[in-house]
């Protein structure tokens, strides 16, 4: 039994799709916190139970009998999101888990300039501590999230963003169907995987050059400081702690701390992981 938490979410629900092209769903469940949203699945035969990151004993009901388990990394910061993910691994160990596989990501250090990669290195130490098989899929930068930086340039034709420095930018797909091979034990890995990555490292300056060609309209790129940038999103209304989270993004990456390219995403789905040009256009054309 293979168990997928976050099965409705962005990668989770890709994930056991692929995953339902490996194995029989009769060894598919999730744990999600509204079956409902699942109700799909339930109808294909995977099994559906409610599990919520602020209940552990429903974790442990959900996770029940699973020889394998992926973590999908929560949604939350700092101390919240270890807390959450500290109960979903005492309750893997409650329930026996055998392996659990987690959706760390790129970067993931104590150091790291982006709390959500502090966040995933002090998950790592907790899976480390339960002397249970693990992996952390160090999943390269969402290139969703570079899209969303993007939505207003796409209307303006100025990515007008702090200072940044080239990110691995990474389809969900790819990372999807990468997990499922894992899950699926066609691969093995033990600890922390190599960066799970994009085929190029890009900067705001190559998006721009990409998103000219991609649309045949002008893109300029203009560098805002910090402060200024912060005080402009807060005046949309984004809550101080979100906006501190997005500088923190572009901090990282000056740093460097998104720029490795690895080849083992593309060796695990067997094809060269799509281009952020491919992404761009696909969601731009949607």
């Amino acid at each position: 039994m293979i168990i997928v938490t976050g099965a409705t979410g962005k990668l989770g629900r890709r994930t056991v799709e692929r995953l339902l092209e490996r194995v029989p769903a009769d060894r598919v469940g999730v744990s999600v916190r509204d079956p409902r949203k699942a109700q799909d699945l339930a109808d294909r035969g995977v099994r559906v139970r409610q599990g919520s990151f602020d209940d552990p004993a429903s974790l442990a009901h959900s996770f029940e009998g699973a020889e394998q388990l992926l973590l999908v990394s929560l949604d939350r910061t700092g101390p919240e999101c270890v807390a959450g993910h500290r109960a979903a691994i005492d309750a893997a160990v409650q329930a026996g888990v055998g392996r659990i596989l987690y959706t760390s990501q790129m970067g993931a250090a104590h150091d790291a300039r982006f709390q959500a990669c502090r966040d995933h290195a002090q998950t790592e130490d907790l899976l480390r501590a339960t002397g249970l098989r693990w992996t952390a899929l160090r999943n390269g930068f969402y290139a969703s999230s570079a899209l969303q930086f993007l939505e207003s340039a796409r209307h303006t034709g100025d990515i007008a963003l702090p200072a940044d420095g080239p990110v691995a930018w990474t389809g969900h797909d790819d990372l999807a169907e990468a997990t499922a091979v894992i899950l699926a034990e066609e691969a093995r890995f033990e600890g922390p995987t190599p960066p799970l990555t994009g085929p190029a490292a890009l900067d705001f300056d190559a998006v721009a050059e990409i998103a000219s060609q991609a649309t045949g309209r002008p893109f300029t790129r203009t560098v805002v400081p910090d402060d200024a940038f912060r005080e402009q999103v807060l005046a949309h209304g984004a809550p101080a702690p979100i906006v501190d989270l997005m500088l923190s993004i572009f901090a990282a990456a000056r740093n460097g701390e998104f720029t490795a390219v690895d080849s083992t995403l593309a060796e695990l789905i067997g094809h060269e992981p799509a281009t952020f040009r491919t992404q761009l256009e696909h969601a731009w054309a949607e």
